[in-house]
């Protein structure tokens, strides 16, 4: 421990011998309320503010390939995305949440099934596609994002004469930017994707095509002279053989007062106090087991103990006294403080007094609670912060053991699957979303007319009797699959 940290300080006597406290340096030389100590130790109020939220949208400069370009920031400071990111990485229960959250949303992935039996399709057209196009990684990426942002971005590419879509892929939308809208139409035409990270040098990125967001196959039919323009309703010609084969395909999560980037829901914590609660119930914790119990520790020391200890070494001069008895202060504290000396004895001197009671010339005396755990008395506040997280994100803390404490998970196992299938019915909006491009796919690629469609079956824990851990499980309308949006 250093010595600068804490310091013995008189603070009475009783009868022959002196009591002292140990006392954090600042408090007996400078003051414990200095905020810029405070901050140093425990770190500021969180805050979160995105641009979405007040004002309005902020536009900045790039060019691309010779042309330039505006684009609007994501937040205020255009980092929304990774003040995100690097906020939920600070919390433990946060980041497990999200998690968890991911998993659930990928459910039991994305599968092209036959629309009249639910079973996953056999057509060796649609397997290759799913093959050599990683769907299962592209659909958990999207999960991701969604979660995290309430929004992604797939590119879909086609073929060179626009017959097929045959390719699509994933743009984590850290990267991404929406252009500046239209000043006629007040459509946004545009997806930027590059780094923006680098504010003091130009950004690279890349200019995607971007598909009408409520209407992506009519635009794209109409992009590709298959159909009516749906704005305008006239015919446009057909683009020229590899050209135009590039789209972005947006999916957002609707937020209230968003403009163009959703604000998450669980964005909440960061402006309230839950979020700094439990980080600081941590940070009180570390500070706890490295400095041990040095402010709850009272030293009595007999007041001939200085004298004695003087004499014995025979040291005469006033300042060498002086400078003796702090050298030996300041060993009585590394004893009690230092983590390095557990377990080692402090030897001193006793004697017994003309009426036969012993006199000890060092006492330390633990002002801690007799039988308390250090540090449990803020089990309570952990366990409730850990809840008020989970609840932000939507995640009951049984289901990602985020309550300490075998007590605090006594549900029984067919409490958990209900809530493990609550959770995962909740998802149904979100899959109904992040499927836009699937069947955009779909139906350009005329699979539809195979009688084929998509979907992103559950999985559904059973009970012990029915000899299996789980099922599949799709959301059904009247018995049949996604007659709700008729795709």
């Amino acid at each position: 421990m250093s010595k600068e940290k804490y310091t013995m300080q008189q603070v009475g006597a009783h009868g022959d011998s002196e009591r002292y406290m140990l006392m954090p340096t600042t408090a007996v030389g400078g003051s414990t309320t200095n905020q810029a100590a405070i901050e140093q130790q425990y770190g500021t109020d969180t805050h979160f503010l995105g641009s979405g939220e007040v004002g309005d949208a902020i536009y900045s400069p790039i060019t691309i390939n010779g042309r330039d370009y505006e684009y609007i920031r994501y937040g205020d400071d255009n980092d929304m995305p990774y003040e995100l990111q690097r906020l939920l990485r600070m919390n433990m229960i946060a980041q497990r949440a999200q998690a968890f959250n991911v998993q659930c949303c990928y459910g039991q992935g994305v599968r092209f099934v036959d629309r009249t039996t639910g079973k996953d399709t056999d057509d060796a057209e649609i397997r290759e596609f799913c093959l050599r196009n990683s769907v299962h990684e592209v659909f958990m990426e999207q999960a991701t994002d969604m979660k995290f942002f309430y929004w992604n971005v797939t590119v879909i590419i086609l073929s060179r004469d626009h017959s097929k879509i045959i390719q699509m892929r994933h743009k984590d939308v850290s990267y991404c930017r929406f252009e500046r809208p239209d000043a006629k139409t007040g459509l946004i035409n545009h997806i930027f994707y590059g780094d923006f990270r680098k504010a003091m040098s130009p950004i690279e990125a890349e200019a995607i095509p971007l598909l009408d967001i409520n209407d992506p196959l009519g635009d794209l039919m109409a992009r590709m002279g298959k159909g009516p323009d749906i704005y305008t309703g006239e015919r446009r010609p057909e683009p020229k053989i590899g050209r135009d084969c590039k789209f972005a395909i947006v999916s957002r999560i609707p937020t209230p007062g968003y403009q163009y980037y959703p604000i998450p829901y669980y964005a909440a914590i960061f402006d309230d106090a839950w979020y700094d609660i439990y980080r600081l119930i941590g940070i009180g914790k570390r500070y706890m087991i490295k400095n041990t119990s040095a402010p709850r520790i009272q030293i009595e020391i007999h007041k001939d103990y200085w004298m004695n200890l003087c004499n014995e070494e025979g040291i005469i001069d006033p300042q060498k006294r002086k400078e003796r008895i702090d050298t030996e202060k300041q060993s009585i504290i590394d004893f009690v403080c230092g983590t390095e000396n557990a377990g080692k004895a402090l030897i001193t001197g006793y004697y017994f007094d003309p009426n036969g009671k012993e006199q000890r010339m060092v006492r330390i005396i633990n002002l801690n609670e007799s039988g308390k755990k250090e540090g449990g008395d803020w089990a309570d506040d952990m366990s409730e912060a850990s809840n008020s997280l989970c609840y932000s994100f939507g995640v009951h803390p049984n289901l990602v053991g985020a309550t300490p404490g075998k007590s605090q998970m006594n549900n029984s196992g067919s409490d958990k699957r209900e809530l493990f299938i609550l959770k995962q019915s909740l998802e149904k909006p979100c899959h109904d979303i992040m499927l836009k491009p699937y069947h955009v796919i779909l139906h350009y690629n005329k699979w539809s007319e195979r009688n084929i469609t998509v979907d992103v079956p559950m999985i559904e824990l059973t009970t012990l009797d029915k000899n299996k851990d789980m099922q599949k499980s799709s959301v059904k309308n009247n018995g049949k699959y996604n007659e709700d949006n008729n795709n």
